[in-house]
């Protein structure tokens, strides 16, 4: 059971992990589409910038061939300028007038020249400009597009590998689910024929047990009537009246001291941690000592903190030697169990421990309270915490005092009367529960502490871990003291009875008695031992359940079996009274045969007496044999029809008269008593074997009964389990939860980034059109020109 938790919780955690991954991927899928979608965008926008860079550059060669020929014009200009002045200066004495106009067109021809050129120089700064700046943001443009190409090659990367993974993860769950499913339902198979096989052995231990009752009401009868002698009143002359070995007592005292240890260790566990932790806080708490070194007072506080283990692992050790010395073979009353003074003695110690680490607990609470951050209500929680330790300290005297107390009658007999004893496990079960009370509250109380400390200013991630630590140690704590308070009280009529007491007497068992019932129990089983190697040996345990579960499986239903053996029980009875006749008839006619031979030998010897007397007298002798055989059968032939009764100690017994009447009737009963003699032992023999196999069936329905509170003791554990497993769920959930709002964080800046990437595109495609018109005007003008 244990293998399919841990196979059902490790499915239950790849599921978590797979449906975690499969939300990442739907995020990491929806951003590659959307880099794809940006890098297919900007793409177009190359090519745009592209086609509007060919253009510019269409027009930038336009402009320079237009510049050439403008350049090639001003040339010229100057040479016919230069021609004009030349002929000017030549015919200036000719004509003055068409000089002076020829002059004004040459000034007008300069300024627009000049302004040209000007124009021209402008153009030629703004182009270069403008190319300088298309080239940048190409450049940037391009740089962008590789990071993002990269970006969305790493992201479908992943998303192959994620992709992979969770299919090998969603084939290996499916194998997972398969076997599992196929492993329950042979676990319910196994737990169906359990169920059966479990309540055919309760009605075979309710049969056993009626007739186990009716055997010992015939027992204590046959005891009562037959055993007058048996003085139990005066228990002073009855030293040697040693009780019977109780058995079921001493698995009953073996089962609860596992179940015990079992809680003991819960509690070390918990009390190694409890203090372990503190010990943490100590070091944390209200100042730091990797920082700054703590008080004196919370240097030795962790000193004697350090040494909790070498006073609380010893209550496991001595609790641990305690199960081990209550066997089914020894005799577990508080009068032998010497193993208990360990127990007391450790857990004494502990107690001074407590003892002597609890003015520095109270010290350090009121540190706490000094440092400066420490509210009014932090302060009235360390008060309780402070009441809190106390009443738990004063428990645990409680608890010591009365543990020393049932230790002392193992050291000395007439330590404490039966009585005393009882009042001592009552008062130890109260005790229980009101430590299991203060702890309760004590972790109440810490945990409202730790809700307070969370708002205050200084706290750090390494004092919420320790605290968070130190919470679960107290309710681990909590939990194991409610189980032992709670297992006390449901067996405290168990502890309170006297197990082991002499017959009519008050008087608890000394060790001595002690000595001598195991003694006396040796000798019985090997009594039994001797007697089974005698008898044949019985079917094997394997052999037995093969034999069972081919019965159970049989097609016959149980009421035709039922009927079947109760007409072969009436046919045997009836059979064996028929059989019980017939040997009393062939042993009657035995001793009729013997008797007739022993008269025909009589009469034989007689009549050879009378031929050898007399030769003339054999013929007297013959008639007078003839007259005697005639007389006898005449006597017989009306004493076949008359029958008379005889009695005897064995009983009635109807019989013929004959001559020999009072020999007949003695071989009769002699034969009788030997018949029934014979018959009483069969009987005995028969019911030898059914108490031995009335033993066997209580033996076996024991070790059901044992299977059946193991089977218990799993599922409480296995519900402890589930009861874990549904808090790792609900902290995943909350991880899940933790990482959805992170992934929506990181999408809601990526969702940002975007925004602010497409208002600078928007910008620059603004800044390029208006170059790009600014570029068209210049163009239209030069054509103009």
């Amino acid at each position: 059971m244990a293998n399919v938790t841990d196979l059902q919780t490790k499915y239950s955690k790849l599921a978590q992990e797979y449906s975690k991954l499969r939300a990442q991927n739907q995020v990491l899928k929806k951003g590659v589409v959307d880099e794809q979608a940006n890098s297919a965008s900007f793409k177009e926008q190359l090519k745009q910038r592209d086609q509007s860079l060919r253009k510019q550059e269409q027009e930038m060669d336009s402009l320079s061939f237009r510049n050439q020929q403008l350049a090639k014009r001003v040339e010229l200009l100057q040479e016919e300028l230069a021609v004009s002045e030349a002929k000017g200066k030549k015919g200036k004495s000719k004509a003055d007038s068409p000089s002076q106009h020829g002059l004004e067109t040459q000034s007008v021809f300069d300024e627009d020249l000049q302004k040209k050129i000007e124009e021209n120089e402008r153009l030629h700064i703004q182009f270069y400009e403008a190319d300088e700046q298309h080239r940048r943001q190409e450049a940037e443009l391009m740089t962008r597009l590789q990071e993002l190409e990269k970006e969305s090659e790493q992201h479908q990367a992943v998303v192959d590998g994620l992709t992979a993974k969770y299919m090998e993860t969603i084939g290996r769950l499916q194998s997972d689910k398969a076997r599992l499913e196929v492993k329950a339902q042979t676990l319910e198979r196994e737990a169906k024929e359990c169920r059966m096989r479990t309540e055919e052995c309760q009605q075979q231990l309710r049969r056993c047990q009626s007739e186990l009752n009716r055997q010992v009401k015939q027992s204590s009868s046959v005891i009562q009537e037959k055993v007058p002698f048996n003085d139990t009143k005066f228990g002073d002359y009855n030293s040697l009246n040693v009780p019977p070995h109780n058995r079921r007592h001493q698995l009953k005292a073996r089962d609860l001291s596992g179940q015990a240890l079992s809680f003991i260790q819960d509690l070390v566990a918990a009390l190694l941690n409890f203090h372990s932790y503190t010990e943490q806080r100590v070091h944390i708490y209200p100042l730091d000592s990797s920082i700054e070194p703590i008080s004196p007072l919370n240097q030795k506080f962790s000193q004697y903190l350090h040494e909790n283990a070498a006073y609380v692992r010893p209550l496991e050790d001595s609790c641990l030697q305690l199960h081990q010395s209550i066997t089914e073979d020894t005799v577990t009353v508080l009068e032998t169990v010497v193993k208990l003074k360990s127990f007391a003695d450790n857990f004494s110690s502990y107690t001074h421990f407590l003892q002597k680490i609890l003015p520095y607990q109270l010290k350090s609470l009121e540190e706490e309270c000094d440092t400066p951050l420490c509210t009014a209500a932090l302060t009235a929680k360390n008060q309780e915490l402070q009441s809190d330790i106390k009443r738990v300290t004063s428990v645990f005297e409680k608890l010591q005092s009365y543990i020393y107390l049932l230790s002392l009658p193992s050291v000395r007999q007439d330590a404490m009367p039966q009585s005393s004893t009882s009042a001592v496990f009552t008062q130890l079960a109260a005790c229980l529960h009101s430590l299991h009370d203060a702890i309760k509250e004590m972790s109440k109380h810490y945990n409202q502490k730790a809700g307070l400390e969370q708002d205050l200013p200084t706290i750090t991630q390494k004092l919420c871990t320790t605290t968070e630590c130190l919470l679960g140690s107290l309710g681990s704590l909590t939990s194991s003291t409610g189980k032992i308070a709670t297992f006390f009280s449901n067996n405290l009529d168990f502890f309170t009875s006297s197990g082991y007491s002499p017959r009519g007497s008050t008087v608890p068992l000394n060790p001595l008695q002690a000595e001598s019932m195991l003694a006396n129990k040796k000798k019985a089983a090997a009594y039994i031992h001797a007697i089974k190697k005698a008898r044949p040996q019985s079917v094997p345990y394997k052999e037995a359940l093969s034999n069972r579960r081919i019965l159970t499986s049989s097609t016959e239903s149980r009421e035709g079996l039922t009927q079947q053996v109760h007409q072969s029980q009436e046919k045997i009875a009836r059979l064996e009274q028929e059989k019980e006749h017939w040997l009393l008839e062939a042993q009657l006619g035995k001793v009729r045969l013997e008797k007739e031979n022993q008269r025909i030998a009589d009469l034989e010897t007689q009549l050879a007496a009378a031929l050898g007397g007399s030769p003339y007298s054999q013929p007297a002798a013959a008639s007078t044999l003839a007259q005697s055989h005639e007389e006898a059968e005449k006597e017989q032939k009306p004493a076949g029809r008359e029958t008379t009764l005889c009695t005897s100690l064995v009983g009635m017994l109807c019989t013929t008269p004959t001559v020999e009447h009072m020999g007949d009737e003695e071989s009769r009963e002699q034969l009788i008593k030997t018949h029934y003699m014979a018959r009483v032992g069969e009987l005995t023999t028969q019911l030898q074997i059914s108490d031995s196999k009335a033993v066997h069936f209580h033996s076996e329905c024991r070790a059901l009964a044992k299977r059946l509170a193991i089977a218990e003791k799993s599922r409480e554990t296995l519900s402890e389990e589930v009861k874990l497993a549904n808090q790792n769920i609900t902290r995943l959930q909350d991880e899940l939860a933790t990482t959805k709002r992170s992934y929506e964080d990181q999408l809601s800046m990526m969702s940002d980034h975007l925004c602010s990437m497409n208002e600078t595109l928007s910008k620059q495609r603004e800044e390029i059109d208006t170059l790009k018109l600014g570029s068209k005007g210049n163009a239209k003008k030069n054509k103009g020109r």
